[in-house]
């Protein structure tokens, strides 16, 4: 069972039970307990909405490996029926996939278009890179206390751990 929003979140549960109404409903709420972020990015430029995924991506399940690209904007999901499901309820309009192994195993290939989803999250583009730090080097921030000249001790006056006065043994 397959559960999303059309808009970046997609789940994907499994149930087995006696009946099939039983393993409907278990595989429902199966799929809502692993709803997953799904990252959409651009191809090429930035305009509009996200249309389509940010990287070339590969996801596997069971003997199945299916490779998600990037596609441009207006090309559609050019993939086999039951992924493109999955990437519609992503919320994903245009993307290339490259599919290897046993593909008429649809709960392993289901799978492995939802590790592909899955993949594409931690994948950190640099408009999430965040502000960088120009704080000064710390040369520069602390120059007024290193051009200060070093304190001279006083031979006498250190303290030599509660020995007392400390005897020159030179004569």
């Amino acid at each position: 069972m397959v559960v999303g929003d059309n808009d970046g979140h997609i789940g994907l549960g499994v149930k087995a039970a006696k009946d099939v109404q039983g393993a409907i409903k278990g595989a429902i709420i199966d799929a809502k307990l692993n709803i997953i972020p799904v990252r959409r990015g651009y191809y090429m430029n930035k305009i509009g909405d996200p249309h389509t995924i940010p990287c070339k991506v590969t996801g596997t399940g069971g003997s199945c490996r299916i490779r998600l690209i990037p596609a441009p904007r207006g090309t559609g999901l050019v993939c086999a029926k039951a992924s493109k499901k999955v990437l519609e309820m992503a919320g994903i309009k245009d993307c290339y996939s490259k599919s290897m192994g046993a593909t008429r195993t649809r709960g392993n290939f289901l799978k492995a278009t939802y590790d592909a989803l899955l993949k594409s999250y931690p994948y950190l583009t640099p408009d999430f890179w965040g502000k960088p730090n120009f704080d000064d080097h710390p040369f520069v921030e602390h120059a007024q206390e290193l051009m200060k000249p070093p304190v001279k001790e006083d031979r006498e006056r250190r303290d030599y751990g509660g020995r007392g006065r400390r005897r020159d043994y030179r004569r």
